[in-house]
């Protein structure tokens, strides 16, 4: 699977944005998809998740704010953010995994956060 994200930019804080990653190729629904943001200088985190039966787990710095979701039809995943703070300004990245081994990553967007 190839997965592009989009929906990045620049905004202040307390605005909103959506983030989207289309997935291209088949199989999208048999796999478990990801957001991970990585801010300058620090590592690679795990925003939010969401398996292939729809449960969703959030990092608790983004739990109340962000919802993660997706759409089998259209083999896209979503990030709605809310009440955004200049500590959520990072590159934010789409990935997939299908079982233990395989795992796709998105390029990234950038969020930027202003105060």
């Amino acid at each position: 699977v190839q997965l592009q994200a989009s929906g990045g930019g620049l905004v202040q804080a307390g605005g909103s944005l959506r983030l989207s990653c289309a997935a291209s190729g088949s199989g999208f629904s048999i796999y478990n998809m990801y957001w991970y943001r990585q801010a300058p200088g620090t590592e690679r985190e795990l925003v939010a998740a969401i398996s292939i039966g729809g449960s969703t787990n959030y990092a608790d710095s983004v739990k109340g704010r962000f919802t993660i979701s997706r759409d089998n039809a259209k083999k896209t995943m979503y990030l709605h953010m809310n009440s955004l703070k200049p500590e959520d300004t990072a590159v934010y990245y789409c990935a997939a995994t299908l079982g233990p081994s395989r795992q796709y990553w998105g390029q990234g967007t950038q969020v930027t956060v202003s105060s």
